[in-house]
């Protein structure tokens, strides 16, 4: 088989194949329809190429395991995988990957329509996009070809998503020597990975979005590893942009050190070098606790450290010394105001869905994590959306789903929705119970009409 074309229908016509948009060295994507669902998809497969070498079942066997790896990756930054089917295509089985079709376009186009980016925009991008490779680590494999081709802008919101996991990335375990099968484009591809045998690790991908953050503010090519191995000097990036700050210009050398064991060993301590506007608090000195008078141990303080990042360069000091002294209902008034801030409606004094959908992800987890620290995991909105989805919550309105969340929350008594005023702020409230005032209106007259779909949807955002 050379390639589908337009017009031809798979998996028992569930999909209508409508044109080619891309393909690499080992696969080929498509743009499909689903007409069931009205829905607009991209299927992957194995090329024409790759289906006529002797080993495809080999390549076949590594392209389903990168689709079940993939598949099971469920976060904002990452693409998603709907389905892995086979597929007969004349006498040979070819397996597909359906992933979403995303609506916007890759950095390396943005980049090239737009030209160099700023810090104040580049690095939330970069934020996005490591935040994804941290998550993909974790799950025990790397993408071994980051770059700005294989990073999806959104057109709403413009956040990040990294595509294109190749076959030739396998789930390693680390300290592990594998044959490398994808060199990857050499200006953001480290030694390690042009090497015929290469250790390969988390460090791997630091280097690639190092490189990929170099072109961002530069708009120049780094010189490719090989070359640097035989004493030709990285150019800083500061030296073709000087309004690169020193603090970026020596992560991201230190991000493309050529030796892997010289760069940072993961994903977020090289975030944690070149992130300027995060702010680390340390956790509130907390009294010591009572005697217990049962074997129960006494409560332990959670001393994560908690970085207040914002896309938008909001101070978030306030909203944090307001949860650290335990004055919740300030607190409560005071997220409203960071996120309208953030949202950019401070004059109509109420957020929409729009507003919430379009809402910056790491603005967001900022907001969250102070609460969830603060109260020990007792209040915040991942704490409210673990129950809303419990009882079946979804972005869609449901008066009954709401009824028993409010029931569950303590925010309605006696079948009755209660006034702002009648809430508890303390830490006697049950879990959930706050924040609440940006849902203000959910339940009866307040802030803003709407709130219940306002919450619906912050309360389905895949990134808290």
């Amino acid at each position: 088989m050379r390639h589908w074309p337009p017009g031809q229908q798979i998996h028992n016509g569930k999909y209508i194949i409508e044109a080619i948009l891309g393909g690499g060295g080992f696969g080929v994507t498509y743009r499909a329809q689903n007409p069931k669902e009205g829905k607009v998809v991209a299927i992957k497969t194995l090329n024409a190429n790759v289906q006529g070498k002797p080993n495809f079942r080999e390549y076949q066997t590594k392209f389903v395991n990168e689709a079940l790896s993939l598949a099971r990756c469920s976060h904002p930054h990452v693409v998603q995988v709907y389905e892995v089917f086979p597929e007969m295509a004349g006498n040979i089985e070819l397996w597909c990957m359906v992933m979403e079709l995303i609506d916007g376009t890759n950095l390396a186009e943005y980049l090239e329509d737009n030209g160099i980016l700023s810090e104040a925009k580049a690095l939330p991008i970069i934020q996005q996009v490591g935040s994804a490779l941290s998550f993909v680590h974790q799950q025990g494999f790397t993408h071994l070809d980051v770059k700005p081709q294989n990073v999806m802008l959104r057109k709403r919101g413009f956040e990040a998503v990294l595509i294109d996991f190749g076959i030739a990335r396998q789930v390693t375990a680390p300290g592990k020597l594998r044959t490398n099968s994808n060199s990857g484009t050499e200006c953001y591809a480290p030694i390690e990975l042009l090497e015929k045998r290469a250790e390969l690790g988390a460090y791997t991908d630091v280097y690639s979005l190092a490189a990929t953050l170099y072109v961002m503010l530069t708009g120049e090519l780094p010189f490719p590893s090989q070359f640097r191995k035989q004493n030709i000097p990285l150019t800083p990036p500061k030296q073709f942009n000087s309004e690169i700050s020193d603090r970026v210009n020596a992560a991201i050398m230190k991000g493309m050190e050529l030796e892997p064991q010289n760069r940072p060993q993961s994903v977020q301590e090289w975030l944690d070098l070149l992130n300027p506007k995060s702010v680390v608090l340390p956790s509130p000195q907390v009294s010591p606790q009572p005697a217990q008078k049962s074997f129960e141990m006494p409560a332990k303080p959670v001393a994560v450290e908690t970085a207040l990042v914002s896309a938008v360069e909001i101070d978030y000091i306030n909203l944090w010394s307001l949860l650290a002294a335990k004055k919740w209902r300030e607190a409560d008034e005071e997220t409203l105001r960071v996120m309208l801030k953030v949202a950019g409606r401070e004059k109509e004094r109420w957020l929409n869905t729009e507003s919430i959908e379009k809402f910056p992800c790491e603005d967001l987890r900022t907001i969250d994590q102070l609460w969830v620290k603060y109260s020990n995991g007792r209040f915040g909105f991942s704490v409210q959306k673990r129950i809303y989805q419990s009882l079946g919550g979804t972005s869609q309105y449901d008066s009954e789903v709401w009824q028993k969340f409010g029931d569950k929350v303590g925010w309605r008594k006696n079948n009755q929705w209660l006034y702002y005023k009648d809430l508890t702020f303390s830490e006697k409230a049950v879990q959930a119970h706050l924040p609440r005032y940006v849902g203000k209106g959910v339940g009866g007259v307040g802030l803003f009409g709407g709130g219940v779909r306002v919450l619906s949807s912050l309360l389905s955002r895949r990134d808290l």
